[in-house]
């Protein structure tokens, strides 16, 4: 009785289209993590058509990101959906946890752990004591627009002006509060003051009766990767007493994940 293959090694069970979409993803690297459809194509051994298909589809299917602005692709954190594991793939996640519990409630009622995706913030660790009132979802994987949240505009500032614009108006901005920042302008002045200062201050911004503090953790090359953030509730204290406090807090822990980051690459 001759033998069956393995499903997995049977080639009638291979699905070639799915082999080319898991290339075009293949082909970015830390290095490269930008690409245009021809750079995409070379790398992937594909036709240009091809490649500009599959790349069409990752996009509309949220794997890829696109820059309208410079016309390059780059890998969305949705990746990081196929499995919640991945989420802490770079011990990122699993660093930051133990420091964000030392300042919980000592220093604030919520601290976080999150990085960019498009327009969005994702969530990747979260402690929290003290918030419950204010029935604010922010458990590990749940998004936030980043336009209006500290943690967004520390991760933001980091970016070129004309990729900062181009994820502002890649999402509707809605008032979260009567504080929230919508207008343009007004967003891109935030964030050069951001990028000068090197921390976010949001008070009652992104929740009626939240304040926050945010700091951007860096990787080897000194861009941003992720961010920080300390949030408390409102009548804890004042936002120049909340400041006072835990900015040099917060700014420890981004600088330990910093560190961590950069050693770890």
């Amino acid at each position: 009785m001759a033998k069956t293959a393995p499903p997995a090694d049977n080639p009638k069970n291979f699905v070639n289209s799915v082999a080319k979409a898991f290339a075009v993803l293949k082909c970015f690297t830390a290095e490269d993590f930008e690409l245009t459809i021809t750079e995409i194509a070379e790398r992937a051994a594909l036709d240009r058509g091809t490649a500009f298909r599959l790349v069409q589809t990752l996009v509309k299917l949220g794997y890829l990101h696109a820059n309208t602005t410079t016309r390059h692709y780059r890998l969305s954190l949705q990746c990081l959906d196929l499995g919640y594991t991945a989420l802490s793939a770079g011990n990122l996640r699993g660093q930051a946890e133990p420091l964000l519990r030392e300042l919980v409630p000592a220093f604030g009622d919520a601290a976080s752990l999150g990085v960019l995706d498009g327009s969005d913030v994702i969530y990747l660790a979260r402690v929290s004591a003290g918030l419950d009132r204010h029935k604010i979802d922010r458990r590990p994987g749940s998004r936030i627009k980043a336009y209006a949240a500290a943690l967004g505009h520390v991760m933001l500032a980091g970016l070129p002006r004309a990729e900062q614009i181009a994820r502002l108006e890649a999402t509707e901005r809605i008032k979260l509060s009567e504080r929230t920042l919508t207008d343009l302008k007004a967003l891109l002045v935030r964030l050069e003051l951001v990028r000068k200062q090197g921390y976010a201050v949001s008070d009652g911004e992104n929740a009626y009766g939240l304040r926050t503090l945010a700091a951007p953790v860096l990787g080897q090359d000194k861009s941003i990767i992720a961010g920080v953030s300390l949030t408390i509730d409102a009548s804890r204290m004042d936002i120049k007493a909340f400041e006072k406090s835990a900015l040099p807090e917060i700014q420890r822990v981004a600088a330990l994940l910093t560190n961590a980051a950069q050693m770890s690459g």
